[in-house]
C-alpha cells in the first residue's frame, strides 16, 4: 500500500483495512517520529518538559503526551510472579491536582503538609513490592489506608505457595496471607523487630520507598496524583533493568501493547 509519512502501510487481505505496524500503539499517530529517538535520550537523562521542549524544538503538550503514552502503555506488561522472599509495604504522596485549573480543596502553601496528622484522605497509598530476584510491583491504591481488597488487587495474581511474604504490621496484610495460605513474617519497627533469620525484613522495599519518593518529589517536583501510576510504572522499569538500559526494555516492550492508543484516548 506505499509509504505514509515515512511509515510502510500494509493492507488486509480478509477485511481490506489498512495498518502499519504501529498501528494501535503509542506510536500510531504520532507525527514527527524523526524526533522520538532525541526525545527518549532525554526522558531517559531525566530532563524536565521545559528542557526537552527546548532542544527539540517541539511543543510542549507534545512532549507531555509522548512521555504518557510510553508510560501508560508499559503498565506490568513483563510482569513475573514473585519468587520466594518477598517484600511488601505501602507508602505515602499527597495528593496533587498539579497542574489543574479547578482545584477540589483549598490549595497548599509550598512546603506546607496535610491539615490532618498521621494517614489521611490527603495522601494517597502505593503499594510497593519486590522480591530478591528483582521482580518488582508499584501499584497507587486509594486515598488514605489500604485495605485487604486493596493489596488482593495489587499483587494477588503474583504470588504462589512458595512466596514468604514479609510486611510490617498492617493488619491487611495478615488477612491476604491467611486468604491465601502464605508464609507470613511481620517486622514492626516500633518494637525493633527489624530481621529474622538473618535473612527475613523489609529493608528492600523501605529503600525503595526512599528512592521512589526522592525521583517523584525532588527530581520531578511532584506529579500530579491523576498521573502518578504512569509515573509509577515508569520507575519500576529504572528499577527493575537499572543495570542495564532500560529505555530500550521499556520501549520495546511498550510496542507490545496495541492497545496502548485506544487506552490513552480513554484516560486524557
Amino acid at each position: 500500500m506505499g509509504v505514509d509519512k515515512g511509515v510502510q502501510r500494509y493492507k488486509c487481505k480478509c477485511c481490506n483495512r489498512t495498518f502499519t505496524p504501529f498501528t494501535g500503539t503509542w506510536m500510531a499517530q504520532i507525527h514527527k517520529k524523526d524526533k522520538l529517538a532525541n526525545y527518549l535520550k532525554l526522558m531517559q537523562q531525566g530532563l524536565s518538559l521545559d528542557k526537552i521542549v527546548v532542544k527539540l524544538r517541539i511543543n510542549k503538550k507534545t512532549a507531555f503526551d509522548w512521555r504518557h503514552k510510553i508510560t501508560m502503555s508499559i503498565k506490568e506488561l513483563d510482569s513475573d510472579k514473585f519468587l520466594g522472599i518477598t517484600e511488601s509495604d505501602e507508602t505515602f504522596f499527597l495528593h496533587s491536582e498539579k497542574g489543574s485549573e479547578n482545584l477540589n480543596r483549598k490549595p497548599r502553601n509550598r512546603g506546607k503538609q496535610v491539615s490532618v496528622r498521621g494517614t489521611s484522605k490527603e495522601q494517597v497509598s502505593v503499594i510497593v513490592s519486590a522480591d530478591r530476584k528483582r521482580e518488582v510491583s508499584l501499584n497507587l491504591a486509594c486515598f488514605g489506608r489500604i485495605t485487604k481488597k486493596d493489596i488482593t488487587k495489587a499483587i494477588g495474581d503474583k504470588i504462589n505457595k512458595q512466596t514468604i511474604l514479609c510486611t510490617d504490621g498492617h493488619v491487611s496484610y495478615k488477612g491476604f496471607a491467611t486468604d491465601n495460605n502464605l508464609e507470613h513474617h511481620v517486622f514492626k519497627a516500633s518494637l525493633k523487630q527489624f530481621v529474622k533469620q538473618g535473612n527475613l525484613h523489609i529493608q528492600n522495599v523501605n529503600s525503595l520507598h526512599s528512592r521512589l519518593k526522592k525521583w517523584i518529589n525532588d527530581d520531578l517536583y511532584g506529579v500530579a496524583t491523576k498521573y502518578l501510576q504512569n509515573y509509577l510504572n515508569w520507575y519500576r522499569f529504572k528499577e527493575k533493568f537499572k543495570t542495564k538500559d532500560y529505555m530500550i526494555e521499556m520501549i520495546e516492550l511498550s510496542l507490545v501493547n496495541t492497545k496502548a492508543r485506544e487506552e490513552y484516548l480513554h484516560n486524557v
